[in-house]
């Protein structure tokens, strides 16, 4: 800018600062007191962030769901964990505090233990192996995760073919 020129700033509105509740179906697997299981289907997403502030799980919960914990924050409600936006599966939901911090414990213990189905295009070398590498964000595609991240976290995944199809 020089002198005598003029610049014209449009200030946005301001995004809200909490998720607010959507109507978005939730299928409920299982829910007592302390926790919920809910079925995430592929595409959605877990919860708000860059690129994804609205229509996301989170905001279906706080729909849907009244007792949420708050250990998690307020993007992140009951959020215990989560699954790629690109994978269907069981999540855990805490309702309370003390919940979100005794999962949070079981997941970070790794005492909870995972399995998924997937489909594979190729055919496999064995039939059955075992991946133990490091995880963590890819260095090319940052929204993907990978086994050739910098710094990874410890990761293990044990495999085996279920069926093979033509």
């Amino acid at each position: 800018v020089r002198a005598g020129q003029s610049a014209l700033v449009t200030v946005p509105a301001p995004a809200p600062a909490e998720p607010e509740p959507e109507d978005i179906e939730v299928v409920v697997v299982h829910e007592d007191a302390r926790l919920l299981v809910v079925n995430k289907p592929a595409g959605l997403v877990v919860h708000p962030g860059a690129g994804t502030p609205r229509g996301t799980l989170v905001n279906a919960l706080l729909r849907h769901v009244h007792d949420l914990s708050g250990v998690g924050g307020v993007l992140r409600p009951g959020i215990v964990h989560r699954l790629d936006k690109g994978t269907s599966g069981l999540l855990v939901v805490a309702k309370d505090d003390e919940t979100h911090r005794a999962l949070v414990r079981q997941f970070a213990g790794r005492t909870v233990e995972k399995e998924y189905l997937a489909l594979v295009l190729g055919v496999p070398v064995r039939p059955e192996g075992e991946i133990d590498a490091p995880i963590g964000r890819d260095p090319v595609h940052r929204q993907k995760m990978s086994v050739r991240a910098a710094r990874g976290r410890e990761a293990r995944t044990s495999w085996r073919v279920e069926e093979r199809f033509d």
